[in-house]
């Protein structure tokens, strides 16, 4: 699921909430924005229909809310909502500056970081948390650690070339785990902090090609998300990846991508490069890391099992108007 923010917000007109109760926390590096109360009225349809809701008609919200003087670079706001299903602690609508998203991994890690803040959740103690991209399972591990068994993850495509006059020819995977992905090894520069205006330049012609050339997901979906992946040295645990990763709203991720993690973790896992039970290590560009491993999924994809940290920094009203 990808719904892109509506254009037509960017109207005087401006939704009108009055006060917000939030809670911020950081994965990774990557700012999260939970909002406990006072979001825009979706209506009672499923949650795929509401966050299309959320995606046209209160993009102004949206695009407000995590900006300043409300919010900063690369904010991802995790809105409360009822869920579809009722088994779940609560449902999570996740979006950025530029698009409402089916999931956000590391968006989960500080919401249920923020849960357990509130006491809503304990240690060892397993909960659901439903997204428009499925139900997602839980586990704290601690008050700071946790691990989720993100949504079947799957490659879609093997080998897409691309050649973009700037960066030289890049091949790589369309895959989805969440959201989706073009990820591709082919990286026009080494992965580290001082090349980053130059892979953010590469991977933004590299989206614009694709959707130049018409490259979608399955169904037709938007690829939304482009990650540069490169093998490091080694890992803690067996074995280590760094990546770079564009999201919709044009800034990079400072964690590691749960998604795109998981997207990758099915690429690596359909050309048999990492196997049930293996544990790997995925790098940020900041150098912020998840640890990931998989099951085998039902429909010939994988559960990937992804574990990170988060801390709380605030707990604001903020009013809006």
């Amino acid at each position: 699921m990808y719904l892109r923010i509506a254009e037509s917000s960017l109207t005087p007109q401006t939704t009108r909430i009055g006060v917000l109760y939030v809670i911020d926390s950081h994965t990774g590096g990557m700012p999260t924005r939970v909002i406990l109360s006072g979001g825009p009225d979706l209506g009672t349809g499923s949650l795929s229909e509401r966050a299309e809701v959320l995606a046209t008609r209160s993009a102004d919200y949206c695009r407000r809310l995590l900006s300043p003087p409300f919010g900063q670079a690369a904010m991802v706001g995790a809105l409360l909502v009822a869920p579809d299903d009722h088994s779940a602690e609560t449902g999570v609508i996740f979006f950025d500056a530029g698009a409402v998203l089916g999931m956000c991994g590391h968006g989960l890690i500080g919401l249920g970081v923020t849960l357990s803040q509130r006491g809503q959740v304990t240690s060892e103690r397993s909960f659901a948390i439903d997204t428009p991209a499925g139900v997602v399972a839980c586990t704290l591990k601690d008050q700071n650690t946790l691990i989720f068994r993100n949504i079947e993850s799957f490659r879609f495509k093997k080998g897409v070339v691309v050649d973009l006059p700037q960066c030289g020819q890049v091949r790589g995977d369309l895959a989805y785990g969440g959201n989706w992905f073009f990820i591709t090894e082919s990286a026009p520069v080494p992965l580290c902090m001082d090349n980053i205006p130059t892979l953010r330049a590469c991977a933004m012609a590299l989206r614009a090609e694709l959707v130049a050339r018409g490259v979608r997901g399955a169904g037709g979906a938007p690829i939304d998300h482009i990650i540069f992946q490169n093998k490091t040295d080694g890992g803690a645990d067996g074995g280590g990846w760094r990546n770079f990763v564009l999201c919709p709203d044009n800034d990079f991720d400072r964690s590691p991508c749960g998604t795109g993690s998981s997207a990758w973790l099915a690429c690596l896992a359909a050309d048999g490069r990492v196997q049930v039970g293996e544990t790997l290590v995925q790098e940020s560009i900041t150098g912020s890391s998840f640890t990931l491993s998989f099951q085998p999924g039902p429909q010939g994809g994988i559960y990937p099992l992804v574990t990170g940290q988060a801390i709380v920094t605030a707990q604001s009203r903020l009013f809006f108007s």
